[in-house]
């Protein structure tokens, strides 16, 4: 039996601006994560940006962060500030 490796994992720091906070950013954000398998959060920042952190496999992240560019329809998103690191090993994922 060949067994297939499982992708390395990574993580994903992104900091949103824009008009991302009172218009569904942040379940946007888990729906897709989900749909992705990623672990991670999204949470609304003093600011009014919104921090998410993310972990799976790089290609899915890769694929993760196009969707918080775009935003759900409401939002305005006008700035990405992405930083990638190494898993840590978060379970599931919240918003906050």
């Amino acid at each position: 039996m060949l067994l297939m490796a499982e992708p390395s994992r990574s993580r994903l720091t992104v900091l949103i601006r824009g008009t991302v906070q009172g218009v569904g950013y942040r379940d946007y954000v888990r729906r897709h994560a989900l749909d992705l398998g990623l672990a991670g959060h999204a949470e609304n920042l003093s600011d009014g940006r919104v921090e998410v952190v993310a972990e799976g496999p790089r290609h899915d992240l890769e694929h993760f962060l196009g969707r918080l560019r775009k935003g759900p329809v409401h939002a305005e998103v006008e700035g990405v500030d992405a930083e990638w690191g190494e898993a840590g090993g978060i379970d599931g994922f919240h918003t906050f």
